[in-house]
């Protein structure tokens, strides 16, 4: 009716990889060998600066500055942070009080919290969610310093018109205009 040996299985093992390292030769779990995310726990405080080439969760405190350009920042429900912030995407459950730049996206989740100005493509404030600063959308791919230096120009080139005559040349923007017949 039932047998024993066919419901009983054995559980096969993860697969492995080699790694090359200290230990050549030794066989890890492939899942370790893929894209990891570092967790900073409830009671870990930084103070200083903080970079890293991998994605992270804060949910201790951190006050300085973070640096992750690449990968994901997620600031965890217990997360308190006290620094200017730099990632691809800043996921926020905690509190964070500084500036977030991102390259991609800000999700400020329900219970997360926001002090501090926000320059990013995408921004997402959830219903709930506490937020005080400002919000600049400009598009990623136009970085800060060639946009003003582009700008700085064309706006001093609309703020006075060229002219090719040399009474209105040394006039100033608020002085009337001179009197065409010479009398001035």
């Amino acid at each position: 009716m039932w047998k024993r040996e066919e419901a009983v299985k054995p559980v096969a093992p993860p697969p492995t990889a080699t790694v090359p390292g200290p230990a050549s030769g030794v066989a890890r779990p492939a899942a370790r060998t893929a894209e990891r995310e570092i967790n900073i726990g409830k009671s870990v405080v930084i103070k200083g600066e903080l970079n890293g080439s991998e994605d992270l969760t804060i949910e201790g405190r951190v006050e300085g500055k973070i640096e992750l350009r690449e990968h994901v920042l997620t600031i965890g429900p217990h997360g308190r942070i006290r620094a200017e912030v730099f990632a691809k995407v800043v996921v926020v459950l905690g509190e964070v009080v500084g500036n977030i730049k991102a390259t991609e996206k800000v999700s400020i989740k329900d219970a997360g919290t926001v002090e501090g100005d926000i320059k990013a493509p995408k921004v997402a404030i959830a219903e709930g969610a506490r937020f005080r600063g400002s919000v600049d959308m400009s598009p990623a791919s136009q970085p800060d310093s060639p946009r003003i230096a582009q700008a700085a120009p064309a706006e001093a080139a609309q703020a006075q018109p060229q002219t090719s005559g040399s009474k209105q040349a040394g006039r100033g923007k608020d002085s009337p205009p001179s009197k065409p017949g010479g009398g001035s």
